[in-house]
């Protein structure tokens, strides 16, 4: 849940901001509405464009403001979209797929729509045909509506019976140009930490993408660095992508909630690679990749709850190839995971496959067939029921076995009643084999076991079930929020036994892990209301939730009640 604080002295420091850049803003709006061609009384249809071989003419862009003009509004209304800096035309002018001269194809406005909502500063965006000319070209308006991306405040979220708080300053479309600037201050079970951010989507206008950040943390440090040129669209042709890490943390492993053994982990990351594609043909894009990656893990043993030991440091350095097949086909829908908002649900076939070698030759402690695949696949059964499903697969093959092997299967299903109440249900399976040491199989209330502690079952397998029936209202308080509800029930469990249970735990610990069967004994149940708060002005495009869950399973350790509230972005 944010807050957004104000005083005297910041509200003078905003209007003195406002006062020097409403001439910009003014400029910019005018010229915006000035280049906006008039609609003639009939523009042929998308199909009749096509068989026309019509190709696109003027582009005009429309950048409405974060509270609606086309009536009158209140005071702080109109003072809001004073203060706020309006996203410049050449911003979203550099992200669109299409310029004029170039044919008109519904499919690219649709992916460009796409591509523009996907950007946390815009709330809805959408490319009309306003006018056929004589000469065979349709103009265009490109319009989209700017939300508040000037973030100053404080949140605090609760699940799984843990805190969390962060103070942050972010702007998510800093001067208007569709940076991403934030510094922030974050506290949680594991660790605070302060950070300061930046990314631009858009690097000097082209589709080159950098993302940096550092952080302080209470255990250690993080450095991260990114520049890339992705697959920006079906029918881009090539990709390029440099990244590089350096993390130092606490590892902290975990057995009914409670930590049970913990250590200082460093990492060091560093990845190089690309990919090539003929575009998108007949509905399809086929990418062919390949790269060099570097990993690298140290450990060292901590006093208090460690075992005086630590995992064995780690290299592997391999390059590796890989294919991905995508299909292009979405469907473009509202009230599902998102409230009063455009969502874009991906209806197609994906399959994307890596394969690496790591040698003791290029620098590895040991030689192994590193793994990466994935799949994606959905269907709309009516125009009112979608079934979305995905398995993503990660693992070494060392001397015949499979070690950090990790397979995750998910499913999720969508009934709508009416256009305000839709029935929500999800059904995901995690199976590993040989994990790492640091690495643990945990469920609780972090991750969907809502009337349950924080990381409370671990195992070599779980699964976990939710029923939601959704509710959206058109209530819209303040103009600020959307407002929605949830009733719920989950049920998960964990089989096959943790090799941290038991061990190093105090003697309670260690009492209430005898009298359970390996990690959990048999499904744990829960059932719940929730409140759910879409943002409706603001760059964070998140749902903020508050649940309340009630456990039907568990000893004397659970409590009657789990109160949780945590922003996510999803309903």
């Amino acid at each position: 849940m944010r807050i957004n604080f104000s005083s005297r002295s910041f509200a003078l420091t905003l209007l003195t901001i406002a006062l020097t850049t409403v001439g910009l803003r003014a400029a910019q709006s005018q010229s915006a509405t000035e280049s906006i061609p008039s609609p003639v009384d009939r523009v042929p249809s998308n199909e009749e464009l096509e068989a026309r071989q019509a190709r696109i003419g003027h582009i005009a862009v429309q950048v409405d403001e974060v509270f609606e003009t086309d009536q009158p509004l209140a005071a702080p209304y109109r003072l809001a979209n004073s203060l706020h800096i309006t996203t410049r035309q050449s911003t979203i002018a550099s992200q669109l797929l299409f310029k004029p001269g170039d044919p008109f194809s519904r499919k690219q406005l649709d992916e460009t729509e796409r591509l523009l909502r996907g950007q946390r500063y815009l709330n809805e965006a959408s490319i009309v045909p306003v006018r056929y000319n004589t000469d065979n070209t349709i103009d265009v308006v490109v319009r989209v509506h700017d939300v508040w991306t000037l973030s100053p405040g404080v949140s605090f979220g609760r699940k799984g019976g843990a805190n969390h708080t962060k103070a942050e300053f972010e702007d998510t479309n800093f001067l208007g140009l569709g940076k991403h600037l934030s510094l922030s201050r974050e506290s949680n079970v594991d660790r605070t930490a302060w950070q300061l951010s930046y990314k631009d989507p858009n690097v000097l206008g082209s589709r080159w993408k950098l993302a940096t950040s550092y952080a302080n943390l209470s255990d250690g440090g993080e450095k991260v660095f990114n520049l890339s040129r992705p697959f920006y669209s079906f029918d881009s042709r090539w990709s390029f992508d440099l990244g590089a890490g350096d993390t130092t943390n606490t590892i902290s492993e975990y057995a009914l909630g409670h930590v049970v053994d913990r250590y200082r982990m460093h990492e060091q990351l560093f990845s190089v690679g690309g990919g090539i594609s003929q575009g998108l043909i007949d509905g399809w894009t086929t990418r062919y990749l390949g790269g060099m990656r570097y990993e690298s893990r140290a450990f060292d043993a901590l006093p208090g709850l460690s075992r005086g030991t630590a995992p064995e440091d780690r290299v592997f350095s391999y390059p590796w190839i890989g294919i991905e097949v995508v299909e292009d086909q979405y469907l473009k829908t509202r009230d599902l995971d998102q409230i009063g908002r455009t969502e874009d649900i991906y209806l197609g076939n994906l399959a994307r496959l890596e394969v690496g070698y790591a040698t003791t030759a290029m620098g590895s402690t040991r030689d192994a067939f590193m793994l990466r695949s994935a799949l994606r696949s959905g269907t709309a059964f009516s125009a009112d029921q979608y079934i979305l499903g995905s398995i993503d697969f990660t693992g070494r093959l060392e001397g015949g076995d499979l070690d950090n092997g990790m397979m995750e299967l998910a499913t999720r299903y969508y009934l709508r009643h009416s256009p305000h109440q839709v029935f929500f249900a999800s059904l995901s399976t995690s199976i590993a084999s040989r994990l790492d040491p640091e690495q643990q199989l945990l469920l609780g209330g972090e991750n969907g076991l809502r009337g349950y502690p924080l990381r409370y079952l671990a195992g070599s397998t779980q699964a976990l079930i939710t029923l939601e029936e959704r509710f959206y209202t058109r209530w819209q308080p303040l103009k600020l929020v959307n407002v929605g509800a949830a009733v719920f029930f989950d049920a998960g469990r964990s089989w096959g036994r943790d090799r941290y249970a038991g061990v190093g735990a105090s003697n309670a610990l260690n009492g209430a892990l005898a009298n359970s069967t390996d990690a959990g004994d048999g499904w744990l149940k829960d059932i719940g209301i929730g409140l759910r708060l879409g943002s409706a002005r603001s760059g964070l495009g998140n749902v903020l939730h508050v649940d309340v869950a009630f456990p039907l399973d568990g000893g004397s350790d659970i409590r009657n009640v789990q109160f949780l509230v945590e922003t996510r972005r999803s309903f």
